[in-house]
């Protein structure tokens, strides 16, 4: 059986942290917000975003202690950990508002920032308090490890076999004796034969399951290590002989998970006190039913592993629960607004056991569709049928269409068709009849009233205040 994703030891440490934490500024609140999300799913740019609109004083109608006129300002502080790389924000934004326009590069290791928020209290007696807001950013190909805690070898390897043995030119890994015993060079010849096939499965939207271990993938300092020169092997029939590659591979195995995933679970994600789930449906869309039915099982694998539950200022004062959730549909700006209400319910759909195994835990879920950066404007153009709402952006170079490829340079007005109202809807339409254009950022800028550029958004207001409002009142 697999290993409870914590030991006691490490819950006594988490306590002990949490009491320190808390000491440091008692006049201070505190919050860890936990962004989530697979790779390219949004996480640096809904950050980036975020520290933007917060501390440039970009207009925000829907976040209460901004419509309220009760927000004083924010600012960067001190990260609380010295030997976390800074979340680089500022050349992520420059990179949005640059004379050549371009999305931040996608993250490749953990990074952190912590932002100071100074408001006006609802509280009679409090004119003026402070919220600490700590943000971890990390790549998206880390997160499916988290599955890996309720996984042994065993049930991992069964599980991309299974994806191995579906491809059309199967890998060579699937042929290997488990019951052999190998060499170093033929042990290492397997491990690269695995991790070659796994590089090949990352722009598969329907094979997300089969991208673990993570660090496969974005290794770091770990590269060439024993806990990264594993394969997925078959069940050898009975108990494996001890110097076995199937006992070699299952041993390894496991010291990934415990010198990898659980440290990452436990430093970052035990300690969440909110948590925003960023998710791509509409790539997944281009990949059909079996691309959505492998985004959901993703999600529902991975938050699995956290630490749901109700919260109150008590019990926060020694542990941490994710008390609210906020699941998030990014780039609604791919689409018509008037689409909005089901992309939502697409998530919904995604999200949906999820949804129920968060709040049996006793926390609260919301869905939204959302952009952190607004890469399009609508429009509605006429044609022989009527008036038709569209959206008008430039796609990115090498996008294509049909036919059709696009330069990176030319405007279009593009309607992408009408989102399926369920899954089964999906699955029973043509192939290839929806289609999704990945978009360049915004070419022009509105101006603040300080002349500095704002960063468009939508609903980017709505997912503050659910996240972090009520700590605010």
């Amino acid at each position: 059986m697999p290993d409870a994703p914590l030991r006691l030891i490490d819950e006594i440490g988490l306590v002990a942290r949490t009491l320190a934490e808390r000491a440091v500024r008692p006049g201070r609140r505190r919050l860890r917000l936990g962004v989530t999300g697979l790779a390219r799913s949004g996480k640096t740019l809904f950050i980036t975003a975020l520290v933007d609109a917060l501390t440039r004083g970009t207009r925000l109608p829907g976040f209460a202690p901004m419509a309220e006129g009760r927000m004083i300002g924010a600012s960067l502080i001190e990260q609380p950990h010295a030997a976390v790389p800074r979340f680089a924000v500022e050349t992520h934004r420059n990179a949005l508002i640059g004379p050549d326009p371009h999305w931040p590069q996608s993250t490749r290791g953990l990074s952190e920032l912590s932002l100071l928020i100074r408001y006006r209290s609802k509280s009679f007696g409090t004119p003026q308090r402070e919220l600490e807001i700590d943000i971890v950013d990390y790549p998206g190909e880390w997160l499916l490890d988290l599955g890996l805690l309720t996984l042994d070898f065993a049930s991992w390897s069964d599980r991309l076999r299974a994806i191995a043995t579906a491809d059309p030119n199967p890998p060579g890994f699937l042929s290997a004796d488990p019951q052999a015993v190998l060499s170093v060079e033929a042990t290492e010849a397997l491990a690269r034969d695995f991790t070659a096939w796994l590089k090949t499965k990352k722009a598969d939207p329907t094979a997300l399951l089969a991208l673990t271990p993570g660090r496969f993938l974005l290794p770091g300092e770990l590269e060439g290590s024993p806990a990264l020169t594993f394969a997925p092997l078959p069940a050898p029939g009975h108990i494996a002989p001890r110097d076995s590659v199937h006992a070699l591979f299952a041993a390894r195995y496991e010291a990934y998970k415990r010198l990898v995933v659980r440290p990452f679970f436990r430093d970052h994600f035990a300690r969440l006190d909110r948590q925003i789930v960023l998710a791509d449906p509409l790539s997944a869309l281009n990949g059909g039913a079996a691309a959505l039915s492998a985004l959901s099982t993703a999600l529902t694998d991975t938050l699995t592993a956290f630490r749901a539950g109700d919260s109150n200022p008590i019990t926060r004062l020694v542990a941490r629960r994710i008390d609210r959730i906020l699941f998030a549909a990014s780039k609604a700006d791919h689409i018509h607004s008037t689409s909005h209400d089901r992309l939502e319910a697409l998530l919904n759909t995604l999200v949906a056991d999820a949804t129920r195994r968060a709040r049996f835990s006793g926390a609260a879920t919301r869905s939204l569709a959302l952009a952190s950066v607004r890469a399009t404007r609508e429009a509605v153009v006429d044609t022989a049928e009527g008036p038709h709402d569209v959206i008008v952006g430039v796609p990115e170079q090498g996008e294509r269409m049909g036919a059709v490829l696009y330069d990176g340079k030319t405007e279009i007005a593009l309607f992408p068709g009408d989102l399926p109202e369920t899954t089964e809807t999906l699955s029973a339409a043509p192939a290839g009849r929806l289609h999704f254009l990945n978009f360049r950022p915004p070419l022009r800028l509105e101006r603040r009233a300080d002349g500095t550029p704002a960063l468009p958004y939508i609903r980017l207001d709505r997912a503050l205040d659910w996240l972090i409002g009520d700590w605010m009142k």
